[in-house]
């Protein structure tokens, strides 16, 4: 299976010894994309990585593998209606707790965007793999390509989600660039019949928090929750959902009971 390496050498694999992980370079971009248990969690960045990154990023992607399958984001709901933990791709949980920490120690907001592929289910039953392949890979590219800042990522999650972790943008700036990516993948032109819209579109969920302490996983839900209310008022939808208040008025009734003691 011939590919490309990071330097830009072109090389072949055997794709039966190497079927876990495949690393197909844009220009200016790169992709990974790796198969965990028949889903795809795809990674891809306004920019070059270096060859040591780069090969970082791949070796974690392998240890990633896992023989169950894990609950997709949109079922967080009902995963923790019966007990269970819904678990992310490795990749982006390393997105997450890079970006809160991040965020944390230079005590600036952290914006997160969960994308969605409106009706996604229905596009996929409606078009042959290949077909849906490149309409998600067009969407991916698309996003990608309106991230403001170079080292910017877009994971993909599931069959038709993206995510983007954003410290330092602030929340203004993220939702013009959530909307500027609404507008541009409705502008792809990427058809599907199964929409009233006759193009893909994509629904987007906004949180915007003040990390403090140690990652709180409640951060992702809310943006997972937050595309999945857009999604209900209709297509290309963007739900914005502020955790920064209750932060503040948490870290107020600290002070007080500081103060107090």
């Amino acid at each position: 299976m011939p590919w490309t390496g990071p330097n830009g050498n072109h090389q072949s694999i055997c794709s039966a010894c190497f079927n876990y992980s495949l690393t197909i370079l844009w220009p200016d971009r790169v992709c990974e994309s790796l198969l965990l248990a028949g889903e795809m969690t795809l990674l891809a960045t306004s920019k070059d990585q270096t060859a040591d990154h780069f090969w970082g990023r791949v070796r974690s992607a392998l240890q990633a593998m896992r023989p169950v399958r894990q609950p997709a984001y949109g079922q967080a709901a009902i995963a923790r209606s019966i007990g269970m933990k819904p678990k992310l791709g490795t990749l982006i949980e390393e997105e997450m707790h890079h970006g809160w920490a991040n965020a944390a120690q230079h005590n600036v907001s952290l914006s997160l965007l969960v994308i969605e592929i409106d009706r996604a289910n229905e596009y996929y039953a409606a078009y042959d793999k290949p077909d849906t392949d490149a309409g998600v890979l067009a969407v991916m590219r698309t996003i990608v390509d309106c991230l403001p800042r170079a080292g910017d990522s877009c994971l993909r999650l599931g069959r038709g989600g993206f995510v983007v972790v954003l410290p330092d943008l602030p929340a203004l700036m993220a939702r013009t660039l959530a909307l500027k990516i609404t507008d541009a993948v409705r502008r792809q032109s990427v058809a599907n019949k199964v929409s009233h819209a006759g193009v893909v579109t994509v629904g987007i969920g906004l949180a915007v928090t003040n990390p403090l302490g140690n990652y709180d996983r409640r951060f992702f839900e809310a943006g997972a929750e937050a595309v999945k209310k857009g999604q209900r008022r209709g297509l290309g939808k963007l739900e914005i959902v502020d955790l920064r208040p209750r932060i503040e008025r948490k870290r107020q009734k600290h002070l007080k009971q500081a103060k107090a003691a």
